[in-house]
């Protein structure tokens, strides 16, 4: 049909369907918010195409790979935001090489061109230089937003570059990133006549930034909402951040020592007492008892607790939260214990999501931690919990049907016992009922991750019964090829499938031909996958891409690390030497 340009037109004029003027249909569309209802609606007619790639202002890619810039360009001339993700998720547990890619420059030079006027650019997993940072703040006279998570590539330089050149910079959001910490002179780049600033966020910063700078530019920014400090600022120093910035509804506290002073205590005090509007709460490093009353007056509106970086015991804990009557997000360690989250259930009866982290994974000695009597004890309470992540080293199959019977709307569970293989410690039986319990309860489970013994039958359960799953994480598990082949078979809305450390094999992979193509991504390590299997897939899925990640970049018959994705562009080009690309087209 493309080579004869009559009969397109012709085709083209029979798709325009739609009654209304494009500029009442971009002015609707304009008012859509989701992803999803956006990508619907462009396939109604070719109007409604047309209309919905002119008025997004928004786009999100979920894989840098799956698609190109210049795609990307030509598809929506309009872009002012920009959300791109770059490196699988295991790349956080050390599992993907250094250089593996996800480089963003070549999309900054093609925004560059395309879109002068972008102004929010949000990256995950991506590489950063700081080359690409000052090209990016010296490209885009508007730009206003930036938010860096899990990046790794550049240094304060790059920060100082943007403070420097983005005279319109609302927010610098800097969050887990794989930062080389030069100086922390970075903030005193920013102009004095620069007021614009609503969020700053380097608390993952190491070393000491320049406070004096960060004083100044927090009480010229009379708009800043957002302050989430590093460790290196101090009780003191925050006190004298807080009479600056009084506004605001998120706030990083920094460091809890040195001790301060009787007269300093009341200060901080007086300043917390201020922050009428504080819904959110991170930081607390080295937070002790004696200073925790110092927070209670800004408690009474906090929606959302974080203290996974608080090795606070349960009695600092239950302290905390009966100040606390609106909480609906909770993050802690395991050093608060069981007693800990008995205190969360009888605190917080509003609570959606809780997740537990352990303070020390690695310590199979451990004295702390929690247990499936914690976790029991917040199910009864906190009857509105739809997202748990729960870190611990023993569980029991009884203990999971509970808390799915009690909550019952869980949207994502994930239960990581850190011990491979544990089974339920009371029974001795594999963990497969727990699971089981779990997607048939829940029926709008969307994110999933299993562990401990498990069987080929919790794959069944979850082919069966988990009809609404997007993401699912597998360790430890399984008992053959089936137990593969049933996730895939059934899970009709899977998007992501991540496998590590599992007995499934060519046959496994291969049982997904016609799975793949409907998923963004699959990843499989030290499992029974050879290079042939893999081989095998790329030449009959040659829309996806095959990658085979091996450190000496040998082609031997173990395929290690197996990473599949569906992309419009087929192989990347420039996939390192230890990266073997296996993609059919």
């Amino acid at each position: 049909m493309d080579s004869n340009p009559k009969m397109r037109k012709e085709f083209l004029d029979s798709t325009r369907s739609s009654p209304f003027p494009d500029e009442v249909l971009e002015r609707v569309l304009s008012l859509l918010r989701s992803r999803k209802d956006r990508s619907a609606v462009s396939l109604v007619c070719k109007d409604w195409y047309n209309a919905e790639s002119w008025s997004r202002t928004h786009v999100f890619i979920g894989n840098c790979y799956s698609v190109s810039p210049e795609i990307v360009a030509r598809r929506f001339p309009r872009i002012k935001s920009v959300t791109l993700k770059g490196k699988p998720r295991f790349s956080d547990f050390n599992l993907v090489p250094e250089n593996w890619g996800a480089d963003v420059h070549p999309w900054l030079v093609v925004f560059a061109a395309k879109y002068p006027f972008l102004e929010e650019l949000r990256l995950k997993r991506i590489a950063i230089s700081d080359e690409s940072l000052e090209f990016l703040a010296l490209n885009f006279p508007n730009f206003k937003v930036l938010s860096l998570l899990s990046c790794d590539g550049f240094s304060t330089d790059g920060l100082a570059a943007i403070a420097t050149h983005c005279k319109n910079l609302t927010q610098l959001d800097i969050q887990e990133n794989g930062i080389d910490d030069k100086s922390g002179n970075w903030l005193s780049c920013f102009p004095e006549n620069f007021t614009s600033l609503e969020v700053l966020n380097f608390a993952n910063l190491n070393t000491d930034v320049n406070f004096d700078a960060l004083e100044r530019l927090v009480s010229r920014c009379k708009s800043l909402k957002v302050l989430k400090a590093n460790k290196s600022i101090s009780l003191e120093h925050l006190q004298r951040l807080l009479v600056c910035a009084p506004q605001l509804t998120e706030l990083g506290t920094g460091s809890f020592m040195p001790e301060l002073t009787a007269r300093q205590y009341a200060e901080l005090g007086s300043s917390f007492n201020q922050l009428k509007n504080l819904n959110t709460l991170s930081g607390l490093w080295e937070a002790t008892a004696p200073y925790l009353p110092v927070l209670y007056p800004a408690c009474t509106n906090l929606t959302f607790l974080n203290l996974s970086y608080a090795f606070l015991q349960s009695i600092e804990l239950a302290s905390l939260l009966c100040q606390c009557p609106r909480l609906q997000r909770l993050w802690v360690l395991d050093t608060v214990g069981d007693k800990g989250l008995e205190a969360v259930g009888s605190n917080c009866p509003l609570l959606e999501e809780l997740r537990v982290f352990p303070a020390d994974p690695f310590d199979e000695e451990v004295i702390h931690g929690v247990t499936e009597a914690g976790f029991l004890a917040v199910s009864y309470g906190c009857r509105r919990l739809h997202y748990v992540l729960y870190f611990c080293r023993e569980m029991t199959n009884a203990a999971v049907a509970t808390i799915v019977q009690n909550c019952p709307d869980f949207t994502h569970f994930r239960l990581c016992i850190m011990n491979p293989g544990q089974p339920d410690y009371l029974t001795n039986e594999p963990m497969d009922e727990a699971f089981g319990a779990v997607v048939r309860t829940c029926t709008k489970l969307q994110r999933l991750s299993v562990s401990g013994l498990l069987t080929d039958l919790t794959f069944e359960y979850i082919g069966q019964y988990a009809k609404n799953l997007e993401t699912l994480s597998v360790a430890f598990a399984g008992s053959s090829d089936r137990g593969m082949q049933c996730m895939l078979e059934g899970c009709p809305k899977l998007r992501k499938l991540e496998i590590r450390d599992c007995p499934f094999g060519n046959a496994a992979l291969l049982s997904g031909l016609e799975k793949y193509e409907s998923m963004r991504s699959l990843w499989m390590s030290a499992c029974n996958v050879t290079m042939n299997g893999c081989r095998v897939l790329a030449r009959e899925m040659p829309r996806l891409n095959v990658e085979v990640m091996k450190e000496d970049g040998s082609d031997d018959s173990q395929a290690d690390k197996v990473y599949v994705y569906r992309s419009v562009v087929g192989p990347r080009r420039d996939a390192p030497p230890c990266v073997l690309t296996l993609s059919g087209l």
